[in-house]
């Protein structure tokens, strides 16, 4: 089963440090790029993401990053 994708490039967001967020990896969720239980019934599951500093970060739209849940730049590629 392959992750659906969910945009063609990075979703940038604020995070706060220490502040765990679960990021989508099936693609199926509505509140991209977090997981909203979406993935029910299928091999994915949320990836949980700490940072261990605030500060903006590009999450994966695309699902084929190799550095979950960060963007690789695989988007480029589709």
């Amino acid at each position: 089963m392959e992750a659906k994708i969910a945009g063609k490039g990075p979703i940038p967001v604020d995070l706060e440090a220490g502040k765990t967020i679960y990021w989508c990896a099936c693609g199926r969720s509505a509140n991209q790029p977090y997981c909203d239980g979406s993935h029910q019934g299928t091999e994915f599951g949320p990836k949980p993401y700490t940072p261990s500093a605030s500060g903006t970060v590009y999450l994966c739209a695309c699902k084929q990053t190799a550095n979950a849940p960060l963007c690789d730049g695989s988007h480029l590629k589709l």
